[in-house]
């Protein structure tokens, strides 16, 4: 809850609409969950993405954990899916809600994702 509630408030701070900073909470909040659920906890650091003039252009969330590792990237990515007998929305759920989403893992070694938010009027390139 405390990643979730420093998330929004931050995202509503930079001038994120109300919809988009919740947004940026409920991602927050799912990636902490599958940190503390499957790795045993991990960091998530967040950062104001600004243009050259120095204006708010965007939220980043990075989260980071010394795990086990994610052996099938595409199939955690599977709506539905799960190893833990859970619901099987938390990593496919946080990338819908955030404009860009990354993800790499390494077996033994820990996962890391990278998801931004952009300000509402700042258009978004889906290619």
């Amino acid at each position: 809850m405390q990643a979730a509630r420093a998330a929004r408030q931050m995202a509503e701070h930079l001038g994120f609409g109300r919809a988009q900073a919740y947004h940026v909470a409920t991602a927050a909040s799912e990636l902490t969950a599958n940190m503390a659920v499957h790795a045993g906890g991990g960091t998530l650091h967040l950062q104001p993405l600004t243009d050259n003039d120095g204006s708010i252009i965007g939220l980043e969330m990075r989260a980071e954990d010394q795990g086990p590792g994610i052996p099938d990237l595409d199939l955690a990515m599977t709506e539905g899916y799960s190893t833990a007998r859970r619901l099987g929305c938390g990593l496919p759920g946080a990338s819908r809600l955030m404009d860009e989403f990354s993800i790499s893992s390494t077996f033994g070694q820990g996962t890391r994702i990278r998801a931004i938010k952009w300000c509402r009027h700042r258009p978004v390139d889906r290619s």
